[in-house]
Protein backbone atom coordinates (compact mmCIF):
# COMPACT_ATOMS: atom_id res chain seq x y z
CA UNK A 1 0.00 0.00 0.00
CA UNK A 2 1.52 3.26 -1.01
CA UNK A 3 1.71 6.49 1.26
CA UNK A 4 -1.13 8.18 -0.65
CA UNK A 5 -3.42 5.66 -0.29
CA UNK A 6 -2.77 4.63 3.37
CA UNK A 7 -3.32 9.05 4.34
CA UNK A 8 -6.37 8.80 2.28
CA UNK A 9 -7.56 5.18 4.62
CA UNK A 10 -6.55 6.86 7.77
CA UNK A 11 -8.63 10.27 7.01
CA UNK A 12 -12.02 7.73 6.12
CA UNK A 13 -11.49 5.91 9.14
CA UNK A 14 -11.37 9.34 10.91
CA UNK A 15 -13.99 10.89 9.34
CA UNK A 16 -16.06 7.92 10.09
CA UNK A 17 -15.43 8.41 13.67
CA UNK A 18 -16.22 12.14 13.57
CA UNK A 19 -19.89 11.22 11.80
CA UNK A 20 -20.35 8.41 14.85
CA UNK A 21 -19.10 11.23 17.57
CA UNK A 22 -21.58 13.89 16.11
CA UNK A 23 -24.55 11.66 15.92
CA UNK A 24 -24.16 10.90 20.08
CA UNK A 25 -23.85 14.74 20.53
CA UNK A 26 -27.64 14.88 18.77
CA UNK A 27 -29.97 12.35 18.92
CA UNK A 28 -31.62 14.30 16.24
CA UNK A 29 -28.78 14.14 13.74
CA UNK A 30 -29.69 11.18 10.82
CA UNK A 31 -27.45 8.85 8.81
CA UNK A 32 -28.03 8.58 5.41
CA UNK A 33 -32.13 8.09 5.00
CA UNK A 34 -33.32 6.15 2.38
CA UNK A 35 -34.15 9.12 0.56
CA UNK A 36 -33.46 8.47 -3.29
CA UNK A 37 -32.31 11.72 -4.98
CA UNK A 38 -32.89 12.00 -9.18
CA UNK A 39 -30.19 10.20 -10.90
CA UNK A 40 -28.36 11.93 -13.87
CA UNK A 41 -27.49 11.00 -17.27
CA UNK A 42 -24.04 10.46 -16.55
CA UNK A 43 -25.39 8.12 -13.06
CA UNK A 44 -24.49 11.11 -10.55
CA UNK A 45 -27.20 11.85 -8.22
CA UNK A 46 -28.92 15.36 -8.64
CA UNK A 47 -27.16 17.92 -5.82
CA UNK A 48 -27.93 20.78 -8.41
CA UNK A 49 -29.31 23.70 -6.76
CA UNK A 50 -28.21 26.44 -3.95
CA UNK A 51 -27.38 24.97 -0.87
CA UNK A 52 -27.01 27.53 2.39
CA UNK A 53 -25.36 26.52 5.70
CA UNK A 54 -26.44 30.23 7.30
CA UNK A 55 -28.29 27.95 9.71
CA UNK A 56 -24.48 26.57 11.22
CA UNK A 57 -23.46 30.36 11.73
CA UNK A 58 -24.60 30.32 15.48
CA UNK A 59 -22.97 27.10 16.53
CA UNK A 60 -19.30 27.81 17.85
CA UNK A 61 -16.07 26.17 16.02
CA UNK A 62 -15.04 24.73 19.34
CA UNK A 63 -17.09 22.75 21.99
CA UNK A 64 -17.72 24.43 25.18
CA UNK A 65 -16.42 24.04 28.16
CA UNK A 66 -19.42 23.52 29.67
CA UNK A 67 -19.97 19.91 27.49
CA UNK A 68 -16.40 18.74 27.87
CA UNK A 69 -16.02 15.28 29.19
CA UNK A 70 -19.65 13.97 28.60
CA UNK A 71 -22.60 13.98 25.96
CA UNK A 72 -25.23 16.94 26.26
CA UNK A 73 -28.78 16.10 25.80
CA UNK A 74 -30.66 17.44 22.55
CA UNK A 75 -32.33 19.76 25.31
CA UNK A 76 -29.09 21.03 26.45
CA UNK A 77 -27.88 21.50 23.24
CA UNK A 78 -31.05 23.37 21.66
CA UNK A 79 -31.06 25.66 24.33
CA UNK A 80 -27.19 27.01 23.92
CA UNK A 81 -27.24 27.32 20.39
CA UNK A 82 -30.88 29.16 20.64
CA UNK A 83 -28.94 31.43 23.55
CA UNK A 84 -26.43 32.24 21.17
CA UNK A 85 -28.46 33.06 17.99
CA UNK A 86 -30.26 35.59 20.27
CA UNK A 87 -27.37 36.95 22.37
CA UNK A 88 -25.75 37.49 18.22
CA UNK A 89 -29.31 39.19 16.69
CA UNK A 90 -29.76 41.46 19.99
CA UNK A 91 -25.96 42.76 20.42
CA UNK A 92 -25.93 46.46 19.84
CA UNK A 93 -22.24 48.15 19.26
CA UNK A 94 -21.87 51.44 21.41
CA UNK A 95 -18.06 51.60 21.29
CA UNK A 96 -18.15 54.92 18.67
CA UNK A 97 -16.69 57.66 21.42
CA UNK A 98 -13.93 55.22 22.72
CA UNK A 99 -12.97 52.80 19.61
CA UNK A 100 -9.91 53.52 17.61
CA UNK A 101 -12.00 51.53 14.62
CA UNK A 102 -15.10 52.47 11.95
CA UNK A 103 -17.25 49.90 13.63
CA UNK A 104 -18.84 47.23 11.37
CA UNK A 105 -22.42 46.67 9.85
CA UNK A 106 -25.78 46.96 11.86
CA UNK A 107 -26.99 43.43 12.23
CA UNK A 108 -29.78 43.50 10.00
CA UNK A 109 -26.98 43.26 6.61
CA UNK A 110 -26.07 39.84 7.62
CA UNK A 111 -28.36 37.00 6.30
CA UNK A 112 -28.15 35.18 9.65
CA UNK A 113 -29.90 38.17 11.33
CA UNK A 114 -33.16 37.21 9.05
CA UNK A 115 -32.90 33.11 9.88
CA UNK A 116 -33.85 30.81 12.11
CA UNK A 117 -30.74 28.79 13.45
CA UNK A 118 -30.22 25.36 12.95
CA UNK A 119 -29.68 23.08 15.92
CA UNK A 120 -26.73 20.05 15.27
CA UNK A 121 -24.59 19.84 17.03
CA UNK A 122 -23.02 21.66 20.49
CA UNK A 123 -19.83 22.70 18.12
CA UNK A 124 -18.79 22.17 14.58
CA UNK A 125 -15.70 20.15 14.98
CA UNK A 126 -16.58 16.72 15.66
CA UNK A 127 -12.65 15.34 15.85
CA UNK A 128 -10.81 15.15 18.15
CA UNK A 129 -13.59 13.93 20.42
CA UNK A 130 -12.87 16.96 22.36
CA UNK A 131 -13.88 19.33 19.70
CA UNK A 132 -10.97 21.51 20.03
CA UNK A 133 -8.89 22.64 17.02
CA UNK A 134 -5.53 20.68 17.28
CA UNK A 135 -2.37 22.77 18.33
CA UNK A 136 -0.57 24.33 15.48
CA UNK A 137 2.49 23.29 15.03
CA UNK A 138 5.80 25.31 15.86
CA UNK A 139 6.37 26.62 12.32
CA UNK A 140 2.74 27.59 11.55
CA UNK A 141 3.35 29.77 14.94
CA UNK A 142 6.13 31.91 13.82
CA UNK A 143 4.74 31.80 10.78
CA UNK A 144 1.54 33.20 12.53
CA UNK A 145 3.32 35.91 13.96
CA UNK A 146 5.45 36.98 11.08
CA UNK A 147 2.01 37.75 9.35
CA UNK A 148 1.04 39.95 12.56
CA UNK A 149 3.87 41.66 12.10
CA UNK A 150 4.37 42.43 8.38
CA UNK A 151 0.81 42.17 6.85
CA UNK A 152 0.93 45.79 5.71
CA UNK A 153 4.95 45.46 4.32
CA UNK A 154 3.11 45.48 1.01
CA UNK A 155 0.17 43.87 -1.41
CA UNK A 156 2.08 40.53 -1.20
CA UNK A 157 1.96 40.30 2.68
CA UNK A 158 -1.49 40.80 2.99
CA UNK A 159 -4.03 37.84 3.74
CA UNK A 160 -5.08 36.14 0.29
CA UNK A 161 -8.31 36.65 0.61
CA UNK A 162 -8.29 40.08 1.36
CA UNK A 163 -6.11 40.49 -1.82
CA UNK A 164 -9.15 38.76 -3.64
CA UNK A 165 -7.27 35.94 -4.46
CA UNK A 166 -8.42 32.89 -2.61
CA UNK A 167 -10.06 32.53 0.83
CA UNK A 168 -9.22 28.34 0.27
CA UNK A 169 -11.74 25.45 0.85
CA UNK A 170 -12.16 26.65 4.23
CA UNK A 171 -13.37 30.31 3.39
CA UNK A 172 -15.18 29.01 0.89
CA UNK A 173 -17.19 26.36 2.30
CA UNK A 174 -17.64 27.17 6.08
CA UNK A 175 -20.30 29.48 7.54
CA UNK A 176 -19.68 32.74 8.05
CA UNK A 177 -20.76 36.30 8.67
CA UNK A 178 -22.58 36.49 5.06
CA UNK A 179 -22.56 34.98 1.23
CA UNK A 180 -23.11 31.63 2.77
CA UNK A 181 -25.70 30.51 0.02
CA UNK A 182 -23.30 27.53 -2.54
CA UNK A 183 -24.72 27.58 -5.87
CA UNK A 184 -24.10 23.35 -6.92
CA UNK A 185 -24.18 23.14 -10.84
CA UNK A 186 -23.42 19.34 -12.52
CA UNK A 187 -22.38 18.36 -16.28
CA UNK A 188 -21.50 14.99 -16.78
CA UNK A 189 -18.66 13.89 -15.04
CA UNK A 190 -18.03 17.41 -13.11
CA UNK A 191 -19.16 19.65 -9.75
CA UNK A 192 -19.17 22.78 -9.80
CA UNK A 193 -19.54 24.59 -6.83
CA UNK A 194 -19.06 27.85 -6.90
CA UNK A 195 -19.37 30.57 -3.67
CA UNK A 196 -20.34 33.98 -3.90
CA UNK A 197 -17.68 35.15 -1.50
CA UNK A 198 -15.02 36.72 -4.18
CA UNK A 199 -17.24 35.15 -7.21
CA UNK A 200 -15.21 31.83 -6.63
CA UNK A 201 -16.10 28.57 -8.81
CA UNK A 202 -14.50 24.82 -7.28
CA UNK A 203 -15.00 22.43 -10.71
CA UNK A 204 -14.38 19.32 -9.36
CA UNK A 205 -14.32 16.01 -12.00
CA UNK A 206 -15.85 12.78 -10.78
CA UNK A 207 -14.13 9.09 -11.82
CA UNK A 208 -11.78 11.37 -12.98
CA UNK A 209 -8.50 8.83 -12.10
CA UNK A 210 -5.38 10.25 -10.33
CA UNK A 211 -4.40 13.65 -9.12
CA UNK A 212 -1.84 16.19 -11.40
CA UNK A 213 2.02 15.89 -10.46
CA UNK A 214 2.37 17.04 -7.61
CA UNK A 215 4.56 19.37 -8.94
CA UNK A 216 1.47 21.49 -10.07
CA UNK A 217 0.07 23.46 -7.08
CA UNK A 218 -3.26 25.37 -6.98
CA UNK A 219 -4.99 27.80 -4.33
CA UNK A 220 -7.95 25.37 -3.77
CA UNK A 221 -5.80 22.02 -4.20
CA UNK A 222 -6.44 19.75 -7.07
CA UNK A 223 -10.11 17.93 -6.37
CA UNK A 224 -10.94 14.50 -7.18
CA UNK A 225 -14.84 13.75 -6.73
CA UNK A 226 -16.24 10.06 -6.67
CA UNK A 227 -20.01 9.41 -5.67
CA UNK A 228 -20.52 6.16 -3.09
CA UNK A 229 -24.73 6.05 -2.59
CA UNK A 230 -26.09 9.19 -1.45
CA UNK A 231 -22.95 10.78 -0.66
CA UNK A 232 -20.46 12.61 -2.71
CA UNK A 233 -16.62 12.44 -1.63
CA UNK A 234 -14.05 14.60 -2.41
CA UNK A 235 -10.46 14.52 -2.13
CA UNK A 236 -8.06 17.37 -2.78
CA UNK A 237 -4.17 17.68 -2.60
CA UNK A 238 -1.25 19.32 -4.75
CA UNK A 239 -2.21 22.68 -2.67
CA UNK A 240 -0.54 25.52 -3.24
CA UNK A 241 1.67 27.04 -0.64
CA UNK A 242 0.43 30.18 0.95
CA UNK A 243 1.85 32.05 3.63
CA UNK A 244 -1.15 34.17 4.93
CA UNK A 245 -4.41 32.19 4.33
CA UNK A 246 -7.61 32.70 6.84
CA UNK A 247 -8.70 29.40 8.30
CA UNK A 248 -10.70 28.89 11.19
CA UNK A 249 -9.85 28.84 14.87
CA UNK A 250 -5.86 29.77 14.23
CA UNK A 251 -5.48 30.73 18.41
CA UNK A 252 -4.85 33.96 18.08
CA UNK A 253 -4.53 36.89 16.16
CA UNK A 254 -3.14 36.32 12.93
CA UNK A 255 -3.40 33.24 9.71
CA UNK A 256 -1.64 30.39 9.49
CA UNK A 257 -0.17 29.23 6.29
CA UNK A 258 -1.26 26.79 3.60
CA UNK A 259 1.13 24.19 3.19
CA UNK A 260 1.73 22.26 0.18
CA UNK A 261 1.22 18.75 1.84
CA UNK A 262 -2.17 19.73 2.64
CA UNK A 263 -5.06 16.94 2.20
CA UNK A 264 -8.47 17.35 2.44
CA UNK A 265 -11.50 14.98 2.56
CA UNK A 266 -15.22 16.46 2.08
CA UNK A 267 -18.39 14.54 2.16
CA UNK A 268 -22.03 15.62 1.19
CA UNK A 269 -24.88 12.90 2.52
CA UNK A 270 -28.11 13.64 1.24
CA UNK A 271 -30.30 13.30 4.33
CA UNK A 272 -33.52 13.96 2.75
CA UNK A 273 -34.41 16.24 -0.24
CA UNK A 274 -33.76 19.41 1.39
CA UNK A 275 -31.26 18.65 3.56
CA UNK A 276 -27.09 17.83 2.51
CA UNK A 277 -24.90 16.99 6.00
CA UNK A 278 -21.44 17.98 5.20
CA UNK A 279 -18.04 17.46 6.56
CA UNK A 280 -14.15 18.59 6.27
CA UNK A 281 -11.31 16.89 6.89
CA UNK A 282 -7.93 18.54 6.58
CA UNK A 283 -5.00 17.06 7.04
CA UNK A 284 -1.79 19.69 7.16
CA UNK A 285 0.93 18.45 9.20
CA UNK A 286 3.10 21.18 8.73
CA UNK A 287 0.35 23.26 10.21
CA UNK A 288 -1.60 21.65 12.49
CA UNK A 289 -0.25 18.78 14.89
CA UNK A 290 -2.99 16.23 14.05
CA UNK A 291 -5.83 16.14 11.96
CA UNK A 292 -9.12 17.53 12.39
CA UNK A 293 -13.46 17.31 10.73
CA UNK A 294 -15.89 19.84 10.87
CA UNK A 295 -19.56 18.83 10.21
CA UNK A 296 -22.30 21.00 10.03
CA UNK A 297 -25.75 21.08 7.40
CA UNK A 298 -26.31 22.84 4.21
CA UNK A 299 -30.42 23.57 3.28
CA UNK A 300 -31.87 23.67 0.08
CA UNK A 301 -32.33 27.83 -0.11
CA UNK A 302 -33.57 28.10 -4.11
CA UNK A 303 -34.94 31.76 -2.78
CA UNK A 304 -31.19 32.65 -2.03
CA UNK A 305 -29.88 35.19 -5.34
CA UNK A 306 -26.14 35.18 -5.29
CA UNK A 307 -24.79 38.65 -6.40
CA UNK A 308 -21.90 39.85 -8.35
CA UNK A 309 -18.69 40.15 -5.51
CA UNK A 310 -16.56 42.93 -6.83
CA UNK A 311 -14.30 42.61 -4.17
CA UNK A 312 -11.63 45.48 -4.75
CA UNK A 313 -12.46 46.30 -8.38
CA UNK A 314 -12.99 50.45 -7.73
CA UNK A 315 -12.27 49.89 -4.16
CA UNK A 316 -8.98 51.72 -2.33
CA UNK A 317 -8.76 49.65 0.55
CA UNK A 318 -5.39 47.79 -0.43
CA UNK A 319 -4.17 51.68 -1.38
CA UNK A 320 -5.11 52.83 1.57
CA UNK A 321 -4.09 50.05 4.44
CA UNK A 322 -0.79 50.43 2.86
CA UNK A 323 -0.65 53.97 2.16
CA UNK A 324 -1.85 54.25 6.30
CA UNK A 325 1.04 51.88 7.35
CA UNK A 326 3.94 53.90 5.70
CA UNK A 327 1.92 57.05 7.40
CA UNK A 328 2.52 54.98 10.81
CA UNK A 329 5.40 54.25 10.24
CA UNK A 330 6.92 57.62 9.51
CA UNK A 331 5.03 58.74 13.20
CA UNK A 332 7.47 56.03 14.91
CA UNK A 333 10.35 56.87 13.56
CA UNK A 334 10.05 60.52 14.08
CA UNK A 335 9.37 60.15 17.72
Amino acid sequence: MDNKLANFMLLSVKLVLATAFTITLVTTVSAQSDWTPNILSDGQPDITGMWNNVGATATPLELSDQFQGRVPSQEEVTEFIHARDIARKGAVWTGFENSRGVGAYENYWFDWFWKDTVVDAPALIVDPPNGRRPALTEEAKLARAYNVAHEHDSAATVESGDRCLSRGVFGMMMPTAYNNGKLIVQSPGYVMIHSEMIHNARIIPIDAGPHLDERITQWEGDPRGRWEGNTLIIESTNFKYVPNMRAPGTGGPGNAPQHTGRKMVETFTFVDENTLRYTLTVDDPATYTAPWTVAFPYKLDNEYRQYEYACHEGNYAMDSRLSGARVQERGLQER
